[in-house]
């Protein structure tokens, strides 16, 4: 059988720092991501796995749906939805692009597998800014977002509860969960799956739509909301391996 291919965009960025030193200043900047743990997960026989950068996605996300359809499964994380939206031909040039979150809901209906994951540019993110609210992408999650600024920050440790440990996405795994330190509030819709939650908020939830599936995941895949006690545990990559494998219709 084929291996799952898997693209996931988002999950970077730069920082910008000012260092002052009495009369004097100097400015640094850091570019880093945060798929290390994922990366290592997925990059096992059987899949392929691609990252696209925060910073490239706005060029180099697939443009039409025979792109997408070299795809298996599509990851979306920490990435909000204007990088998807303006191609510099349009932000820059005031020319006519492909809507891509228009893509990706078509390219799902018609046997795509889309997850997308928390962060602070997921869902409605940090002050509302992520933006798939009311976007085509709300639409085929199974989850509602809500209109402001969805993060839950729970320094102390927030543990899951699993709502159903026979579903594919938790075969092999056993015991407790450990602790996360924030999530995204959503909200599960009619007809969606929930998984696992933290509280009275869904964690993990799944839904079929069209001939595709799709998957909110509401924390961090990596630091700081999904700390290392999480990211070493051996649940986290049994989780992804089993997460893409459904998402591809393979489970």
């Amino acid at each position: 059988m084929a291996d799952i291919r898997i693209l996931l965009a988002g999950e970077s960025w730069v920082s910008n720092s000012t260092h002052y030193k009495g009369w004097d200043f100097f400015s640094s900047t850091v570019y880093d991501t945060g798929t290390e743990y994922l990366e290592k997960e997925l990059r096992q026989p059987g899949f392929h796995f691609e990252h696209l950068p925060g910073h490239l996605a706005a060029t180099h996300f697939p443009q039409s749906l025979a792109a997408l359809q070299q795809y298996d499964v599509v990851i979306l994380s920490d990435l909000g939805a204007n990088t998807l939206l303006l191609h510099p031909d349009t932000w820059l040039r005031g020319q006519s692009t492909p809507n891509r979150l228009k893509l990706l809901q078509e390219w799902v209906e018609r046997g795509g597998g889309l997850a997308m994951c928390g962060g602070y540019m997921s869902f409605a993110g940090i002050s509302a800014a992520a933006k798939y609210y009311r976007t085509p992408i709300e639409a085929i999650l199974p989850v509602n977002i809500h209109p402001f600024d969805d993060r839950v920050e729970m320094p102390e440790g927030a543990v899951a509860q699993v709502s159903a440990p026979n579903h594919p996405v938790l075969r092999g795994i056993e015991g407790a969960w450990p602790a996360l330190l924030g999530y995204n509030e959503l909200m599960l819709k009619s007809g969606a799956e929930l998984i696992a939650q933290v509280g009275e908020h869904p964690l993990l939830a799944v839904q079929s739509v069209g001939k595709g599936r799709t998957l909110a995941w509401a924390s961090d895949i990596g630091p700081h909301w999904c700390p290392l006690p999480f990211l070493q545990w051996a649940g986290y990559g049994q989780l992804w391996r089993n997460v893409v494998t459904w998402l591809a219709g393979r489970s």
